[in-house]
């Protein structure tokens, strides 16, 4: 509703004598729609739209309306016919037809390639070509599931995919999702089928995969006894380990009964008793390796108990018996190299850890001997010889101290003794007497010590040096020094 003015303003414009207030209510309806998708509708085509407005108009509108519609389509085209599209507005418009086309999106085209790319993205690029054309195909690395085979230049394919319009180029191509050889299809779908049959019974699971043991002594191989598939086994073999026995069982690994062969190939060596089991053969197209497709084949590889490695053909080649088996190689050399020992090689590993373990242990050694050194001189130190050893010196070093200090404590009380002898000495009465000085009493042995204990003609004693001498005193008289301090003395003064 919001561009229904704009819509009316266009109609009166563009018709002639009809102005939309003249106009029927069904011609009007079927104009203002065709309007509408003409200038907001990018997804239909102005063609489209006038088409379907003029069908409108002539099956609803009356005779006056199929004229009116005739009138404004030929104005409207004339319009149209005027602008100036770019070129990416037509590849678009022709994308979006190629797109709507419903049997292109889905569609199978038969041929011969040519002009075959492998590029190193991983796409391929080639070309469908008969008697009368060709047409560009390319098959995204995404898509390559969808190729069983290596495709080359003279394949006769059948490839299913879509045509669709690259813009940028302008150029249309068609995108393969799936392609077969020619006569291989019934084969491809006996290979599917019988494959989703397998993998449904549980034949495929993982649970029931057998390890390949690491270290093995007999290898058996069920291949063509001449070809380069038992030469290469045996090469890598002999490189690897050369100790490892190779038991051949020369099966047909194509034609008829080839299937019949393999099986009793595998049954004889599974009785054998070999380690592992090699069965595979050379590259070929899908019919050459078919008698690796056949279900007596997978149930055989099934049902051995020892462990099988498949490599048929090369890498780009799948198989039933890829699927059953415990492993898959892409070639026989690789097979070779997942089921021998690589002795020589470990022979090398184990020389290089012989070398760093002597290294270690010589390292080791050398740290623990200079441990033991470190132990044995603090056992010495710690021993009780050296302790003895250790208290004896200090003993003697404490004696000599001992001894020291009391000379120096004797020599100082010597030196003390001999001063307070000296001292003594000096105020004995004995050494006074020895110098000529005398000491002198009373008759009764009173000590006189000075003038004032005497009288006139009293009698006392003088002990000398070696005697005692009696005498009477007959006069007394003081020292100067007496007299001099008695006249310093102050008189008593009331």
């Amino acid at each position: 509703m919001k561009k229904l003015p704009e819509i009316d303003a266009a109609l009166n414009e563009a018709s002639k004598g009809w102005k939309t207030s003249r106009m029927g209510k069904v011609e009007l309806s079927i104009l203002r729609l065709a309007v509408y998708e003409l200038r907001y509708d990018d997804d239909v085509p102005g063609k489209v739209a006038i088409n379907e407005a003029v069908e409108l108009a002539k099956k609803f509108g009356g005779s006056e309306a199929r004229d009116l519609s005739t009138v404004y389509s030929e104005n409207w085209q004339k319009k149209r016919m005027s602008n100036v599209y770019s070129v990416e507005q037509v590849n678009r418009y022709i994308k979006n037809m190629f797109t709507q086309d419903f049997m292109l999106s889905r569609i199978s085209v038969g041929g011969e390639v040519s002009n075959c790319k492998y590029h190193s993205s991983g796409h391929i690029y080639f070309s469908l070509k008969d008697g009368s054309g060709s047409l560009a195909c390319v098959m995204f690395a995404g898509q390559r599931k969808g190729l069983a085979f290596a495709m080359k230049n003279g394949d006769r394919v059948v490839v299913t995919g879509s045509v669709d319009v690259y813009e940028r180029d302008g150029k249309y191509q068609m995108y393969a999702r799936k392609i077969t050889l020619e006569g291989a299809g019934i084969l491809y779908e006996r290979f599917l089928a019988l494959k989703e049959e397998l993998e449904d019974m549980g034949m495929f699971a993982p649970e029931y995969k057998q390890p390949i043991p690491s270290f093995i002594k007999t290898l058996g191989v069920v291949t063509a006894p001449t070809g380069a598939v038992i030469q290469d086994i045996r090469n890598v073999t002999a490189r690897r380990n050369p100790y490892v026995q190779i038991i051949l069982y020369p099966a047909r690994v194509q034609g008829e009964d080839a299937a019949e062969s393999i099986v009793e190939g595998i049954e004889a060596l599974d009785q054998l008793g070999v380690d592992v089991i090699i069965v595979g053969r050379g590259g070929g197209s899908m019919e050459d390796l078919w008698a690796f497709n056949e279900e007596i084949v997978a149930r055989a590889i099934f049902n051995c108990s020892t462990p099988i490695i498949s490599a048929v053909g090369h890498e780009t080649d799948v198989t039933i018996a890829d699927y059953v088996a415990d492993l898959r190689a892409p070639t026989p050399s690789a097979a070779a190299e997942l089921a021998v020992f690589d002795y020589r090689g470990w022979q090398e590993v184990l020389a290089g850890y012989v070398r760093r373990l002597e290294l270690s242990m010589d390292s080791k050694l050398e740290m623990t001997r200079q441990r033991l050194t470190e132990k044995a001189a603090r056992l010495a130190y710690l021993s009780p010889e050296n302790q003895i050893r250790e208290k004896r010196m200090y003993l003697l070093r404490a004696e000599e101290k001992l001894t020291e200090r009391m000379e120096k404590k004797l020599q100082m009380e010597k030196t003390r003794l001999y001063l307070y002898a000296e001292r003594l000495r000096g105020v004995s009465p004995l050494e006074k007497l020895q110098q000529g000085l005398g000491y002198m009493e009373h008759e009764d042995g009173t000590r006189i010590s000075s003038v004032n204990q005497v009288t006139v003609g009293e009698r006392m004693k003088t002990y000398v040096k070696d005697g005692v001498i009696w005498s009477n005193v007959e006069k007394t008289e003081h020292s100067e020094e007496w007299n001099a301090s008695r006249d310093k003395e102050p008189d008593n003064c009331e």
